[in-house]
Order: C-alpha cells, then structure tokens, then sequence
C-alpha cells in the first residue's frame, strides 16, 4: 500500500497520533501532503462550526462548554482553534488550547492550533486543507474558532457549514460592524457573557439591526463559563442544514479560490518580502507599488 493512503487509513480509522502527524505533513507541505490531499473525498459530510467574533468574547470558553455538550452525547469532537499571526515574529500570539485543558485527556475529543498566517479573516489555505483532512477521521462534528469581526471575517462562510457570531454586551462598535458584512456570514448570534449589564439592551439593539435584512438569525444568550444557554445552543448547532445548493457551490467556489490563491503564492517567502522591503525603505524613491512589480518579476 503507498505510504499516503496507509496514512489516510490510520486518519479514518481514528489513530490521533496519526492524524495529528498527518495535519502537520499538510501545514507545511512536507511530502506526502500533496497525495494525501488529493486521494480525500471532498463530499464527506462532516458538518463544520464556525465560531467567530471578537477578542474577549469568550469564544474558547463557549467552544469548550459546545464540545463538553455533545461528549456526553457520545460524540466525536474535532476544534481547530485559529490563532492570530504577529506580522513581526510569524507565530501565533493566543493560546486558545489553554482554555480548552479540560478537553486535552478526553478520548473523544481532537484539539489543534493553526496560525493564520497572515489570512486576514483567519483563513488560509491551509485551514481548508486540515479541515478537509479533519473530515477524513470520521468526527461528528468540526468546529473552527476564528478570530476578528467585520468585513475580511466572511472568508469563514467558505468554510463553515454553519456560522456562530460571538458577541458580549459591550461590543458596540461590533455591531456597527454588521452593517458592512457580518450579517451575510451569521448563521446565529451569540450574546455570550450575557449576565452582565447591558446584555438586554444590546440584544434588542441587535435585533432592530437584524430585522432590516432579509433572513430570520437567532439571537442567543449564554454565560459560558457558566454552562447557562448552552443546551439552546447545541440544539441549534445539531438542526439539520436545510438543502442550499447555491451555499454548497459557494463554499467550494471559495475553497477552490484559496487554495489557488495560496499555490500562487507559494513563491513568494515573506521574510525574504520583508528583508527587500526594509532595504527598499532606505531608497528615497521608493514606492510600494512598483517595489511589488519588481519583486513579483524577480521571484
């Protein structure tokens, strides 16, 4: 058997250490990534969460409370947890997995980190990818914790089956922000940190905002660390989809999109970009657009 698709057995047939290998073969295109993708079947129907929302929000503590949920149920959870890149260092900057720790010894539970890598929404084409892979070790249910609200966070609509906008009572300018995008990603909004002040004021200023538009989104309110609102939740998350063709198309139209993106990409190395750059900054004419043109014929 070829060394990739004994890989893809060991994925499908549960093996972690397997499938957390596998995962960074893929996110840094060490061989046999590239077999390994290509043998996938992109028609599994694995259903894919996105969480999404602001810093502070509470969204590890809400994916950590969704996943305690439906272990008990008997079922098998996989989190991608997606950190923000620092343009400085290249690393990520949060550790999501440490509010999840409760989750880190629980057999039926898979936890992975992943940078952005600069995605500005929190998507790059490498969180295509180890989803895709994620789908092939047979879990019930793939959630995606990403990071940022606005406009650059609808990228998470080409991944998610189903969108979860986290926000928390003090996030006005987060609001203002769904008139210029986020209402066409949100498949539910969560008010998480509900029992605070001003929880009831800011959930009725979100359904003024949300009856403008043209589909019914659920308004729900939790208290994560609390359990409270999660059974809600759950209940919505485990709805069956109803049958969007054009949301199928979509989703895949978008996948095909990055993942041409990023292999156009490819050649381009961003610390080589930023070490031109900065001796391009030392040139009293320099000029960003053309310093591109000369970089992209040159590379």
């Amino acid at each position: 058997m070829n060394t990739h698709l004994s890989i893809l057995s060991e994925v499908k047939a549960g093996n972690y250490k397997v499938l957390a290998r596998t995962l960074t073969l893929v996110e840094n295109n060490i061989t046999p990534a590239d077999s390994i993708l290509r043998d996938l079947d992109s028609r599994v129907n694995v259903p894919v969460l996105g969480i999404t929302g602001p810093p502070g929000a509470g969204k590890s503590t809400l994916v950590n409370a969704i996943a305690s949920h439906f272990v008990v149920k008997g079922m098998r959870i996989a989190i991608l947890a997606i950190d923000p890149t620092s343009p400085f260092n290249f690393g990520s900057l949060l550790g999501d997995r440490i509010r999840m720790a409760g989750q880190f010894n629980n057999p039926n539970v898979f936890i992975r980190s992943l940078a952005t890598r600069g995605a500005l929404g929190g998507i790059s084409a490498k969180t295509i990818e180890m989803v895709d892979v994620l789908k092939a070790a047979n879990f019930d249910l793939i959630i995606v914790e990403t990071v940022g609200v606005g406009q650059s966070e609808v990228e998470i609509a080409g991944l998610a089956d189903k969108t979860v906008v986290v926000l928390v009572p003090e996030s006005g300018d987060e609001v203002q922000n769904i008139k210029s995008g986020l209402m066409e990603i949100a498949d539910c909004f969560v008010i998480n940190k509900a029992d605070r002040d001003g929880a009831a004021i800011f959930a009725n200023n979100l359904k003024k905002i949300i009856h403008q538009g043209t589909k019914t989104i659920p308004i729900l309110k939790t208290v994560a660390d609390k359990n409270t609102g999660i059974d809600e939740l759950c209940a919505w998350i485990i709805k069956p989809l109803t049958s969007d063709h054009n949301r199928r198309a979509f989703l895949f139209a978008e996948k095909a999109w990055r993942l041409i993106q990023h292999e156009k990409m490819r050649i381009v190395d961003k610390k080589r970009l930023l070490e031109k750059v900065q001796a391009a900054l030392k040139e009293d004419d320099f000029n960003i657009y053309r310093f591109a043109d000369e970089f992209i014929s040159n590379s």
